[in-house]
């Protein structure tokens, strides 16, 4: 556990130290957001803040991840008479993992730097973007289903993901073959890196939604590697969880989540800086990397609950306009239908942090339950 306070602790200092010299940065570089002509006329005020936030945490939990390996590698071998079992390399769970956070933020890295040279709101097209997404969690699917390493004890040997959809743990009747879950995996990395970017619309809504998400998945992980298969202890066959690192799953959502409760100082309402295209595909591959690593693929939609509702406000608006030619919302995603209702932006963001606190509370209730009933 150490690991993980200190892996979320230097993310959060340096997220907190690093982000204001960032904005300082790229409001000399002119590098400001263009804002739509089209959307909430409040937000025009917000035309030339500072944007690709994304970068700085990005890098922070990076280096997070690498001082919790520091960390690890300095713990004894042995606690109260038990050997600990520890990833004091990089595992392939951290390859994963971190490849598919950075590869995915590189992707809406390149849309923040061609909105910003362009000076518009439009960067790469959409199948631009979908196509860049796709590459990358083709590379890291495929890693994670195919690739076997040992781990450290080299008692164990397997791979990140199985061929199995899972919900609380591996659901034996729900094959999908190996390339079939590289296929699901592709669709997942989709679907949660445009349903956080979707999100990102009023200053700290994705940031706060997912700080909450990654908490989720830090108590996840590190619950899996207290009852893991593999580690410390004698777990129960029938209750431990068969997950390939789940101390570094614990690890890196923990760094997130640290990075993101730094972020928010300077993003919240009036933001200082936005987290931009870099930030919020990175944090939805990362989501998305951490459901597929801890094998709770069904139990992320409920985990990230506000980004489905928003994604699926825009899906029902532009279905609804094109088979009828009317809209259900004032305006699409669901966050400027309530602007345009006359709420406030702090309200509407505090109210939507309570949807997602809501749906990551349900969705810890689930796995936790699943365990008791294992255990009753």
């Amino acid at each position: 556990m150490r690991a993980v306070i200190v892996a979320a602790f230097v993310a959060f200092a340096l997220t907190m130290a690093l982000t204001p010299l960032a904005a300082k940065a790229f409001r000399r570089l002119k590098a400001g957001q263009p804002i739509r002509t089209d959307g909430p006329q409040t937000h025009l005020a917000k035309s030339g803040t500072p944007t690709m936030g994304g970068v700085v945490f990005i890098f922070t939990i990076v280096l997070a991840y690498i001082a919790g390996h520091l960390v690890l590698m300095a713990l004894p071998e042995k606690v109260d008479g038990l050997t600990l079992t520890r990833p004091t390399g990089f595992t392939a769970t951290g390859i994963v993992l971190i490849g598919l956070f950075v590869a995915c933020g590189f992707v809406g890295f390149i849309d923040d730097w061609l909105k910003i040279r362009r000076k518009h709101s439009g960067g790469i097209s959409g199948k631009a973007k979908i196509l860049g997404l796709t590459i990358a969690a083709i590379i890291f699917g495929t890693i994670a289903v195919y690739y076997t390493g040992s781990i450290d004890t080299g008692e164990i040997s397997e791979t990140v993901a199985t061929p199995f959809v899972s919900f609380t743990r591996d659901i034996d009747w729900l094959p999908v073959t190996k390339i079939g879950m590289v296929v699901l995996f592709v669709l997942i990395v989709n679907a949660t890196a445009n349903g956080v970017n979707l999100t990102d619309g009023l200053d700290g809504l994705a940031t706060g939604a997912s700080m909450m998400a990654f908490l989720a998945f830090m108590i996840i992980g590190f619950w899996e590697y207290r009852h893991w298969c593999g580690g410390p202890g004698d777990p129960v066959a029938d209750l431990c969880y068969d997950v390939r690192d789940p101390l570094e799953i614990a690890l890196i959502a923990g760094a997130a989540a640290g990075a993101m409760f730094g972020f928010l100082w300077w993003n919240t309402s009036p933001a200082q800086i936005f987290m931009g295209d870099s930030g919020a595909l990175g944090l939805g591959g990362l989501i998305a990397g951490l459901a597929l690593a801890s094998k709770t693929i069904l139990l992320l939609p409920i985990i990230g609950a506000l980004f489905v509702i928003i994604t699926f406000s825009v899906m029902i608006q532009i279905t609804s306009f094109k088979l009828t030619g009317r809209r259900v919302f004032r305006m699409a995603p669901l966050q400027h239908h309530f602007e345009l209702a006359g709420w406030s932006e702090v309200n509407i963001v505090v109210r939507f942090w309570i949807i997602a606190g809501i749906g990551v509370a349900i969705a810890l209730g689930f796995f936790f339950a699943d365990f008791l009933r294992m255990a009753g």
